[in-house]
């Protein structure tokens, strides 16, 4: 059995946890580690779990709330990491105390019973990549960062059981924000952050039967809001606006469970 919850998104930090289980043997992989060491050993703990407990990190881009304590939970707990080429030279080599795996567009990853299968996404970013999970059972696609819709992130996002997927910010919020023009025009622009409706985009596209959980993440706290993007994602699926998950920054949400 899979499952996934946030550990905190938004622009403050980001980290999902992915979660395998197959007789007495369980795979945790963290998506993304955009705290402080402290402050993921603390989320962590809220679900009964050590940055030890961690089987790999992988890291998507080296923003810092993504990346955050990636090269301390490496040193400090010996946790394996992947990431792209590009990523591990934007950081800074020397910061990464050991050579990380290399993850590459459309390459399948194995770690324990998990699945990961990396893609590239148009981001302001060094080679960044999202993700596929599989546990042979069961789909999740993670796309948390992403200027626009492309052709390829939309073939490997068909056919999820799961869906975590970016509802940055709404486009009346932002451009009426105060936020200086040039970082409007970074968010707003293809290499930066999906805008809600760009993202009912995305799901219409891979919409099914069989997509069990949508999860809206990465939220703006001064672009939008938990109530407009309910309203976004009831109106893409004919859901009810109350059953869908929004990720806080503070909190993230709890285990969505695929069987």
């Amino acid at each position: 059995m899979m499952r996934f919850c946030s550990l905190g998104s938004g622009s403050s930090g980001n980290a999902t946890l992915v979660e395998a289980t197959s007789g007495t043997t369980t795979t945790r992989v963290l998506v993304d580690c955009g705290f402080s060491l402290r402050e993921l050993a603390t989320r962590l703990a809220r679900i009964g779990l050590t940055p030890s407990d961690l089987d790999a990190v992988f890291v998507t881009h080296e923003h810092g709330d993504h990346v955050g304590c990636a090269a301390t939970l490496v040193r400090r707990h010996g946790v394996p990491l992947w990431t792209s080429r590009g990523t591990w030279r934007a950081i800074g080599e020397p910061e990464i105390p050991v050579l990380p795996n290399f993850a590459r567009d459309g390459e399948p990853i194995a770690v324990g019973d998990l699945q990961l299968t990396p893609f590239t996404v148009p981001h302001d970013a060094h080679e960044p990549l999202q993700l596929c999970f599989s546990d042979g059972a069961s789909k999740l696609g993670v796309l948390t960062d992403a200027g626009i819709a492309t052709p390829h992130l939309l073939g490997h996002l068909q056919r999820c059981d799961a869906l975590l997927l970016e509802f940055n910010h709404d486009r009346d919020m932002l451009a009426r924000s105060s936020y200086p023009w040039p970082l409007k025009a970074r968010i707003g622009g293809q290499l930066g952050h999906l805008a809600n409706d760009t993202a009912a985009e995305i799901l219409a596209a891979v919409l099914h039967d069989g997509l069990r959980h949508v999860a809206a993440a990465h939220l703006s706290e001064q672009n939008n809001t938990p109530e407009l993007v309910r309203g976004v994602l009831a109106a893409t699926t004919g859901g009810d606006a109350d059953d869908f998950i929004v990720a806080s920054a503070a909190m993230g949400f709890g285990w969505l469970d695929l069987r």
